[in-house]
């Protein structure tokens, strides 16, 4: 599968939605930004400039060090097992939807984080 067009997507227009989504179900763009942090290693302010510059996913996680327990993340998300998705870049991505679905379902945070 060609996923370019993931790829070359700007992160600023995706984490919208993330929000979205933990707010319909009483969570916080706190909350979501903390994810995010876990996740990629960056602080708040980092984060910001990748969404006031645009950052696209592939740079955005090129950037990133991620958190070496995200390979604890398992589970299905978008019809796929995320620790068998064998496009490293893909399976980043797939990651960050699974722990924001996660914490729509209400998962506690500290699970979220796997601490």
């Amino acid at each position: 599968m060609d996923n370019t067009r993931v790829y070359r997507m700007p992160f600023a227009s995706v984490y919208p939605f993330y929000i979205q989504k933990a707010e319909k179900k009483g969570h916080t763009k706190a909350e979501v930004d903390e994810i995010i942090c876990w996740l990629t290693g960056y602080d708040e302010q980092i984060l910001q400039q990748h969404i006031d510059n645009k950052t696209d996913f592939e740079n955005f996680f090129a950037q990133a060090t991620i958190n070496p327990n995200a390979s604890k993340i398992t589970g299905v998300i978008c019809g796929y097992r995320v620790e068998e998705i064998e496009d490293p870049l893909m399976q980043k991505i797939r990651y960050l939807d699974k722990l924001i679905d996660e914490l729509a379902k209400g998962k506690v945070m500290e699970k979220i984080l796997r601490k």
